[in-house]
């Protein structure tokens, strides 16, 4: 019996995409988790360090609807870590602003992230690392920077955390 599927003329894009971002954030919840943080926490901390920032700002860094934020926030503030202040430049807004203690998470939650990336990464010899690392970069702000717009949008893989 013949095979009735199309033959592959490229390997499949989308799978590894896709299935090496899953189990990257798999070990990154699993990593982040040990200190107790997810990986938005230490999304909003590390960005909200870089200066004063707004929750909507933060939120679209990070790529979190505003429910995800509140709650993502919330549990910052419970944990000591982070707070919402008024903005120094707009009063009408209010920035998330860290804490001494929030900054000490974010130092150690950063070398965590770190070295889930370079455990991720540790099979391929520098040259090839150089090189997969720009070509992500250049379709990330090249051609699949933005997402096409679908009467049926394509379901984002689960995430967790």
């Amino acid at each position: 019996m013949t095979s009735m599927a199309p033959a592959r003329t490229e390997p499949d894009l989308s799978y590894l995409l896709d299935h090496t971002s899953h189990v990257l954030r798999t070990r990154m919840s699993a990593a982040l988790g040990e200190i107790g943080l997810t990986a938005r926490m230490h999304c909003v901390l590390v960005h909200a360090l870089e200066g004063e920032r707004t929750q909507a700002q933060l939120a679209e860094i990070g790529d979190m609807d505003k429910t995800t934020m509140v709650v993502t926030v919330d549990a910052l503030e419970k944990a000591g870590f982070a707070e919402r202040r008024p903005s120094g430049t707009d009063r009408r807004a209010r920035i998330i602003a860290v804490t001494e203690a929030g900054a000490e998470v974010a130092a150690k939650s950063q070398q965590i992230v770190d070295g889930v990336h370079e455990e991720a990464l540790s099979p391929l010899p520098d040259d090839e690392r150089a090189v997969l690392l720009r070509a992500l970069d250049r379709l990330a702000t090249g051609p699949l920077e933005t997402p096409v717009e679908s009467p049926r949008p394509a379901r984002r893989a689960r995430q967790r955390g």
